[in-house]
């Protein structure tokens, strides 16, 4: 059910079909614009059906994307820090590792983690 929701949800975004980096400066404003339009329809989406838990910014080059996400849970909203390299979360790999980069605010074994590997995996 879960699954289907999301496949759902990934269906009503627009396709990314840049492949560059922040390297490739010709490419890479071509690319942060299709990734800023794919966020900004997930986002008005989301509001649409009244699921709103995340605001995201990015820096000049939109190499770094920061924000706030939160979860409620029982009535109690656990709200955090996040911070990522959007690039860096595309970027094929070849063997099993970890996960990529994301800094939190908050450390291990709290709600906020478990969180973010869940919608990260």
């Amino acid at each position: 059910m879960a699954d289907e929701a999301a496949r759902r949800a990934v269906a009503e975004l627009p396709l990314l079909r840049t492949a560059a980096g922040p390297r490739d400066r010709e490419g890479w404003a071509s690319r942060l614009k299709e990734e800023y339009r794919a966020l900004i329809q997930y986002v008005e989406n989301n509001k649409r059906a009244d699921n709103d838990w995340f605001r995201l910014e990015s820096n000049a080059e939109g190499t770094r994307w920061f924000g706030r996400c939160w979860y409620i849970h029982e009535l109690l909203k656990y709200e955090f820090g996040i911070e990522f390299e959007p690039w860096l979360l595309s970027t094929p790999t070849l063997s099993v590792g970890p996960a990529p980069p994301v800094a939190r605010e908050l450390g291990d074994g709290c709600l906020a983690t478990r969180l973010l590997r869940a919608v990260f995996r």
